[in-house]
């Protein structure tokens, strides 16, 4: 499917959005990036998404901080300025540009969900508490287990995954020590006792492997875990 690219302002912040280049309406997906915002990987996962038949909405989780069209670069420097940024952000301001966000699609879609990686996969799992989302896959969602997002000492987002009304798929490596076997445990167990309808699904891969820039890109387990999401996606949404 053919799709366009825009960039919209909602309240001061940035959204990338791509969607099919036709007049029919589709479901809407808000995608949330990295912690290095919307490089090149991001642009072209965000863009495979909407080819798929999604109107995607990818914001810029730092505008606060970093100038409109900022993308972080992938090197030490890069990592240790996107981590100061998110312990810049409060969760309240993460929640804010979230129905922020939504409330675009809803104007402009038609169903929606939520995708995202590593601290996005955090973001996408706190947006599925919104009722209007009907699912949410989260790839290797950082900070979940633990409460770790923002400034705030503890987001308690897993605390509250009764609030989910709609699907969950959480994707992992099982070589990420980011979110290592207890890690992921405690979610499952977390997610099983509030009766939240969820999948988890396991590569043998590292943290970030669905990034196709750097040493830990796995194309193969990418692409089953892009066509896995997907279908999901279309199961729930369409």
């Amino acid at each position: 499917m053919v799709v366009t690219t825009k960039t919209v302002d909602v309240g001061g912040m940035r959204m990338l959005v791509t969607a099919p280049k036709d007049d029919a309406k589709h479901p809407g997906l808000l995608v949330y990036s990295d912690i290095f915002q919307i490089t090149g990987p991001q642009v072209r996962m965000s863009t495979r998404l909407a080819g798929y038949g999604f109107v995607v909405a990818t914001p810029e989780i730092w505008h606060r901080l970093e100038a409109p069209g900022t993308a972080i670069p992938f090197d030490d420097a890069g990592r240790t300025r996107g981590l100061e940024n998110a312990k810049k952000t409060a969760v309240a301001e993460m929640d804010a540009d979230c129905r922020a966000a939504l409330d675009w699609l809803k104007a402009t879609s038609g169903t929606i969900g939520v995708v995202g990686w590593c601290i996005g996969g955090h973001l996408a799992f706190r947006a599925a508490l919104q009722p209007e989302v009907r699912a949410a896959v989260c790839f290797y969602p950082t900070g979940v287990h633990d409460g770790r997002l923002g400034r705030d000492d503890d987001a308690g987002t897993l605390g509250r995954a009764g609030e989910i009304k709609g699907d969950l798929r959480l994707v992992y490596g099982t070589r990420d020590p980011h979110v290592p076997e207890p890690a992921r445990a405690t979610i499952d167990a977390a997610l099983r006792a509030a009766g939240t309808r969820f999948e988890t699904e396991l590569y043998d891969a590292e943290h970030a492997f669905m990034r196709d820039e750097g040493p830990r890109y796995d194309p193969d387990a990418t692409d089953r875990a892009f066509a896995s999401a997907v279908a999901f996606l279309r199961a729930k949404l369409t």
